[in-house]
């Protein structure tokens, strides 16, 4: 690795420095929004990281052996923009002064895939530290898959830099926790310490010293006591990478808006424009040479151009090991090229088929289960766990070592009782690259990881979540434990693709939708009940679930008065009912369907073949809330759905008392074909129609049963 350059002198390293301050003043004034304390304090250690530590490539920022550096204040976004513009990426003043604005490269918080040089999107605190976590554990999964005596190919760090509000929020101590316990030495994380919040010193709401808290979970830690002293910044990362067997948290002592001669060290920095007479009086306080907007000294930016020069002299060093590399392990080499494209490897699902036409009754988690083994087998990058319900979840991985300090090979991931952070660092694996990761849980707890769930679809994140015990019918567990909203609350995520299976052949489907995306995360929800074996000889083959709903069962005749859609558990009792309608003379069709996501996204020609529109006698069959079903059954349509919550009780009771019957969904059918008709002969203008929800216990929501 070449050496770090030299220092220049004081006063121009002064200079490079105040330029990141004045550039987060100036973006913010004009924008009138946004946070300069925050940039004006780290500016110091920004420019250390990025001028003489950090391995970055301004001209590649995608360069696989890159170090990964994350802004999880993501408020303070203006410190990472101006870091990129000075350092050479593809980022230029004009981009700046568009801080905020409509369709600029610089969004409030950064955001992964629309700038160049941001890892990933930040802005919840919280989920940047977590994130860097999933980024340590796939650099060191990598590294022991591919590095060899004399070849180290992946050998680089993960750098975080966190605020007050990242330590407080919970998901910290769930990615900081694993991280001790993983042993995880690549990951740094500077923790500012300007003790200001929002709404003033920090002291109004917490009192927790960070240093025995980090260390309590097995972190080097180290402090500096001021964060204008660069030199010792310096020091300090260089110690903290030399600690290989734990990672480190540096705790930075700051003045949130250094040189601001009256407002440094106060928290009306910490969201809001400083004012053009602070700025002004901010910029003479510094001796910056100009008061210009935007002014960048050209000795300035020669100094900080050096990193330009300085990265591509690490990549051209990093490539030529790679070739050598190559030489000595082509096949080694060939996969890891593969791994970091995320191409999945030939034949991947070739043991797919026999397995959905193998189906003997189980419940679709542990149809589940047996997809993930055949999908090991074949995709020796396939990892990941559950939070602590690997056993219940189906999503441990057969003869293969747990992904511990120990074993850092391991490809089964044990991430605690932990959800919020599993999803965060799944997000942060999946923006490494070379891995791809899958995480378990109930249903239920997918509450605990929404808002890593809602960043790994912004972002377009491929990874695929396993939540199980997706319904009442997990039975005795009681309310605490059965979904309801869930699924809604999950739908209503742009991007994310829900994937509700009814047999193993469905299971088999939804794991290839899930595995072939690439371009954004997918859930299966999964059944803790045995379902029915559906026989496909009698029915349509599984393949329509690629896209999302599909007739699974045709009217007799093929013409329907009726239309009962399902989805997962209750597709059996949809069929079941259908043939009870059909013998009373009622042509039924059954559409299966496992994903409002995929079907969203066909052509009104296919959803109409599906969904015929004039076929109003529509019944939609779910075990969780009606909210959303409006949509397909339209409002001449009923949900026999679950609008409260439920009961402790063995699942066939539940299912009986709650009305997921076939006889009560086949009464519900004739009642809205009863009620069309009834329509139809008032010769009347009808009143505002709006769908109907069948409350089959006959219980008002929240009513005790």
């Amino acid at each position: 690795m070449p050496e770090a350059p030299r220092r220049p002198d004081p006063q121009l390293e002064r200079l490079c420095i105040d330029t990141v301050r004045v550039l987060a003043m100036d973006a913010v004034q004009k924008a009138n929004s946004g946070h300069p304390g925050t940039p004006m304090a780290l500016a110091p250690l920004g420019y250390e990281l990025f001028t003489r530590h950090l391995r970055h490539n301004p001209a590649n920022p995608d360069w696989p052996d890159r170090d990964r550096f994350v802004l999880s204040l993501g408020h303070a976004s203006m410190l990472i923009y101006s870091l990129l513009h000075l350092s050479g990426y593809d980022l230029t003043v004009d981009d700046l002064t568009d801080f905020r604005q409509w369709d600029s490269k610089t969004p409030g918080h950064p955001e992964q895939g629309h700038t160049a040089g941001v890892e990933t999107t930040t802005g919840p605190l919280g989920q940047g530290v977590a994130n860097s976590v999933g980024m340590a554990l796939a650099e060191r999964w990598l590294a022991t898959h591919f590095n060899r005596p004399g070849h180290e190919v992946v050998d680089h760090f993960t750098y975080a830099f966190c605020s007050d509000g990242d330590v407080m929020e919970g998901v910290s101590h769930e990615a900081a926790e694993l991280a001790g316990h993983q042993q995880l030495g690549k990951l740094i994380w500077v923790f500012d310490d300007n003790r200001i919040t929002i709404e003033g010193d920090t002291d109004l709401a917490s009192s927790t010293d960070q240093r025995p808290r980090f260390e309590g979970y097995g972190w080097h830690v180290i402090s500096v006591g001021d964060g204008e002293d660069v030199e010792a910044i310096g020091q300090a990362l260089e110690a903290a990478r030399g600690e290989v067997s734990r990672p480190t948290l540096i705790i930075l002592r700051t003045t949130i808006a250094w040189g601001s001669p009256n407002m440094a060290g106060t928290a009306a920095t910490h969201g809001a424009p400083l004012g053009d007479d602070e700025v002004a009086a901010t910029k003479a306080n510094l001796g910056y040479p100009s008061t210009e907007p935007f002014y960048i000294d050209p000795e300035a930016a020669a100094e900080w151009l050096r990193a330009r020069n300085r990265g591509a002299a690490l990549e051209a060093e990093w490539e030529a090991r790679f070739t050598a590399y190559e030489r000595a392990h082509p096949e080694l080499a060939t996969q890891y090229r593969s791994f970091m494209a995320g191409r999945l490897p030939a034949g991947w699902n070739t043991e797919l088929d026999a397995l959905a036409a193998s189906d003997k009754g189980n419940a679709t988690r542990g149809h589940s289960g047996d997809v993930i083994q055949k999908l090991a087998a074949a995709v020796p990058n396939f990892i990941g766990g559950s939070a602590d319900l690997g056993g219940s979840n189906k999503t441990d991985i057969k003869g293969a070592a747990s992904l511990l300090a120990q074993s850092p090979g391991g490809r089964v991931i044990h991430f605690g009782v932990r959800e919020h952070a599993m999803a965060a660092l799944m997000n942060g694996m999946a923006l490494h690259g070379g891995v791809w990761p899958f995480g378990g849980t109930f249903l239920i707890f997918s509450d605990y990881m929404r808002p890593s769930i809602r960043l790994a679809a912004m972002m377009g994140l491929p990874v695929r979540y396993v939540f199980t015990h997706d319904s009442i019918g997990l039975g005795e567990d009681g309310p605490t434990h059965q979904p309801i909203e869930q699924l809604a609350s999950l739908r209503a995520i742009p991007g994310l693709m829900d994937l509700r299976p009814a047999d193993m052949a469905e299971t088999v489907e939804a794991w290839r939708a899930a595995v072939e995306r690439t371009d954004g995360p997918a859930f299966l929800s999964l059944t803790r009940q045995k379902v029915a074996v559906l026989d496909r000889s009698t029915l349509a083959d599984a393949t329509g679930l690629r896209r999302g709903a599909y007739v699974l069962a045709e009217a007799t005749g093929g013409v329907a008065e009726a239309i009962l859609i399902a989805s997962g558990s209750e597709v059996a009792i949809a069929l079941e009912a259908r043939e009870a309608l059909e013998a009373r003379g009622t042509p039924t069709r059954v559409v299966s369907m496992p994903s409002w996501h995929l079907f969203e996204h066909q052509d009104q020609e296919y959803r109409d073949a599906v969904l015929p529109p004039a076929v109003r006698a529509r019944v939609s069959v779910e075990a969780g809330c009606s909210m959303g079903w409006s949509r397909w059954v339209g409002p001449s349509g009923a949900s026999v759905s679950i609008d409260r919550f439920g009961a402790s009780a063995p699942a066939g009771v539940l299912y009986e008392k709650f009305g997921f019957t076939a006889d009560n969904v086949a009464t519900t059918a004739l009642r809205v074909i009863e009620a069309g008709n009834s329509r139809r002969r008032s010769r009347r203008a009808p009143a505002r129609e709006q769908s109907v929800v069948i409350d089959p216990a006959g219980l008002s929501p929240g009513a005790p049963m």
